[in-house]
């Protein structure tokens, strides 16, 4: 199983390149890069107060040699191969180049922004097993009942809801200025988080963070209710459980000892994705709730056509999923002893 798990970890490498290979010729190649963006701005300077629609036309020439001087400068002098082997060097050396909005190396933006979005990110998914584990049990115990009807349909009405929309629905109806004014229309902490005394920062932290994490929670909270119920019905109906039953043993300690054991296999494999949770579905709610983490910072990094840190965010985030797939089927095959790679 050894070799099995080497040659999933050599696979990262090809794995990796096709992905930024990918996104990075289809990026170079978007109207509206940094080259054109900063002919825009020299024309309209040039133009000044008079000719602000004519600059955008193209009215103002640019000399070629300016327009050379800044492809060079952004490196779109040479073939998008080159580039693109460039740029994986400084990869390797652990080198994202230079933001070219904040003028600051990429690494520092994005250290900068990552423990914002990791404390969502894991706070969300540990109350996702923390709610959705225990609510498919009982589902599954009361099968059928009202309780599982009810459940259910208020499971998938949620499931069926995009996270950002949801945000977007609870800051009107419980953000600052509405009828329900409960918690803040936005942001991580208040202005004055430093002057708090420890219990209002904890208070604070609570007001800011509840929203958002309900619409992390939101993605995978039908999915983790319902594999546990079905996983957990399924292992009732097998013969251990029934022999279980012929000894006498307690209803409670069948299911809660024997069959949820069994049952809670499938559901801890997704553990292996914790790492990338910090970019999971957050690009849009972080602009919803305007919190300055990291999927906050792809989605301006995309349209500012900031090249280096979304490309930056890619590197991070894909190494994370590609290292958590190999991570859950590890924990996989520890929890459970049948479980062969070959």
């Amino acid at each position: 199983m050894s070799g099995y798990f080497l040659r999933r970890f050599l696979l990262i490498i090809p794995t990796f390149i096709g992905i930024t290979l990918a996104v990075f010729v289809i990026m170079h190649f978007v109207p509206g890069g940094p080259v054109e963006r900063q002919i825009l701005r020299f024309q309209m300077a040039a133009a000044g107060g008079e000719g602000g629609a004519t600059a955008r036309r193209g009215g103002v020439e640019i000399p070629e040699e300016a327009i050379q001087e800044i492809q060079r400068y952004y490196g779109f002098d040479k073939p998008v191969h080159i580039r693109y082997a460039n740029w994986l060097w400084n990869v390797v050396r652990l080198d994202l180049g230079n933001s070219y909005v904040y003028q600051d190396p990429v690494w520092d933006i994005i250290k900068a922004r990552f423990p914002i979005s990791l404390t969502l990110g894991l706070t969300g998914f540990l109350l996702s097993y923390l709610v959705c584990v225990p609510l498919g049990v009982m589902k599954a115990v009361k099968h059928g009942s009202k309780f599982d009807l009810v459940s259910s349909v208020l499971v998938f009405l949620g499931y069926a809801a995009p996270g950002w929309a949801l945000g977007t629905a609870l800051l009107v109806l419980f953000g600052g200025g509405s009828f329900w004014n409960v918690f803040p229309l936005g942001g991580f902490r208040s202005d004055n988080w430093e002057y708090l005394t420890f219990a209002q920062k904890i208070a604070d932290q609570a007001e800011h963070m509840f929203l958002p994490v309900v619409c992390y929670m939101l993605g995978s909270f039908a999915t983790l209710t319902i594999l546990t119920k079905n996983s957990l019905m399924e292992n009732m109906s097998q013969d251990y459980v029934r022999t279980a039953f012929a000894k006498g043993l307690h209803k409670n300690r069948v299911i809660f000892v024997h069959a949820l054991r069994n049952s809670l296999i499938p559901i801890t494999t997704g553990l292996g994705q914790v790492f990338s949770l910090i970019l999971s579905g957050s690009f849009l709610i972080e602009k919803v709730f305007n919190i300055d983490g990291m999927g906050y910072l792809g989605y301006t990094s995309i349209l500012q056509r900031d090249y280096p840190v979304a490309l930056g965010i890619l590197v991070v985030s894909s190494v994370l999923l590609l290292v958590g797939n190999i991570l859950s089927d590890m924990i996989y095959a520890v929890v459970d002893p049948r479980i062969r790679f070959k």
